[in-house]
């Protein structure tokens, strides 16, 4: 017989981008923050910046090298407009890429917003042993991530495997 796994709470970031919104009205951050820490998790730090791939890449290189950071959630930026650098800003900080979570994303999406799905650049990856997570800005496009993937994926009570146990074992070489 197995023994129930516990949940291992998880510090993770909030970073929004957004050239348009303040704090206050980051309607999309504060679902996120409020879905993970429902969900057992610690806000380490939140943060909204101006959709400019250098500012973001330096936040985020922050968080990747602070060993107390697990996880990265990013709103923000995905899309296709001349403004949206996530990708840009960001893929290139990753070890590795997790190339089913934006399939999978958009795969959940196209049921909720059809072919409008194909304009989302989401991803998902790990840098230094942490997990970055890019997701639209939308506050339902978030509640999507959160719900239907991200919040079971670092779980570690999901079965048969998840991202949350795989934590100590992230930096093997």
């Amino acid at each position: 017989m197995t023994a129930e796994r516990d949940l291992i709470p998880l510090n993770l970031c909030v970073l929004t981008v957004s050239d348009s919104r303040s704090l206050a009205e980051d309607s999309s951050g504060d679902y996120l923050v409020q879905a993970l820490t429902a969900s057992g998790h610690r806000l380490a730090e939140r943060q909204l910046l101006r959709d400019d791939r250098y500012q973001l890449r330096a936040t985020v290189s922050q968080w990747i090298a602070d060993d107390a950071v697990d996880g990265i959630l990013v709103t923000g930026g995905t899309g296709f407009t001349g403004r949206d650098s996530t990708p840009e800003a960001l893929l290139p900080l990753l070890d590795k890429e997790m190339p089913g979570f934006g399939e999978l994303f958009r795969a959940i999406s196209f049921d909720e917003i059809g072919t409008s799905t194909l304009q989302s650049r989401a991803f998902a990856g790990l840098a230094n042993g942490t997990f970055v997570f890019a997701l639209p800005g939308s506050t339902s496009a978030c509640r999507t991530a959160w719900e239907k993937i991200i919040q079971a994926q670092l779980d570690a009570r999901t079965k048969p495997c998840n991202l949350a146990t795989l934590r100590p074992r992230l930096k093997e070489r």
